[in-house]
Order: structure tokens, then C-alpha cells, then sequence
């Protein structure tokens, strides 16, 4: 099957689309990094202060 030029024109698909589900796991994922860093940085504020408590 051969398509004329015209026809090839109007092919769409087969790119990449953003959705609410890729957003939504960018925002977890950007989420998770930022708890991780808060958590790293109390403890070395804890370890750095000597208050375990």
C-alpha cells in the first residue's frame, strides 16, 4: 500500500503526549527527592548539634 504525499501529511500519532498521569509522577517523584533531602538534612543538623532526641 502506497499513500500519496498529501496523505502522508496527515498521519498523526507515535510522538510523545503528556498527560495528568506523567505529570502526576513527576510531582511524585519531585515529592519524594524533596522529603529525602529534608530528611538528610536534619540528620546531619542532629548529628552536627549532638541532639538525638
Amino acid at each position: 500500500m502506497h499513500l500519496k504525499e498529501t496523505e502522508l501529511y496527515e498521519i498523526q500519532g507515535g510522538g510523545i503526549s503528556i498527560n495528568a498521569t506523567l505529570i502526576n509522577a513527576f510531582a511524585r517523584a519531585i515529592s519524594t527527592i524533596l522529603d529525602l533531602g529534608r530528611t538528610v538534612g536534619s540528620a546531619i543538623r542532629r548529628i552536627y548539634s549532638k541532639n538525638y532526641c
